[in-house]
């Protein structure tokens, strides 16, 4: 080769370039486009809540009972607004008038929906 080439192939080295990826296509978008984009990723990472069964509605039901009864801790899985969420803590008593769990843990009591709870485990 000569020299010329090997200057070129020196100062060619594509290997160094670092794409911009998507980012460069943004300039041209219009607002709306944006915001419908972003929705769509946003989207795209919710997960759907698993349909229970009677069967699993039971067992959920009896682990509550049990932790109530035994007065130990438990993890709750939640699943709201696409996400899951644990939460761990003593269950203090269940509202059926208005499906709700109030629960504590060491720091504080709060209450979550019945109808989110998608797994438990009695901690023992």
């Amino acid at each position: 080769m000569s020299s010329f080439d090997d200057f070129m192939h020196e100062k060619l080295d594509l290997s160094k370039v670092q794409d911009r990826g998507s980012k460069k296509w943004v300039a041209m978008m219009l607002p709306e486009h944006l915001k419908l984009i972003r929705q769509y990723n946003d989207d795209s990472k919710k997960i759907p809540k698993p349909e229970l069964n009677e069967w699993d509605l039971e067992a959920i039901q009896e682990s509550i009972e049990l932790a109530m009864k035994r007065n130990v801790e438990v993890k709750l899985k939640i699943w709201k607004a696409g996400e899951f969420t644990i939460y761990v803590g003593k269950v203090i008593w269940v509202d059926l008038n208005r499906r709700v769990i109030e629960m504590e843990d060491t720091f504080q009591s709060f209450s979550l929906r019945l109808d989110e709870i998608v797994d438990i485990t009695v901690l023992e």
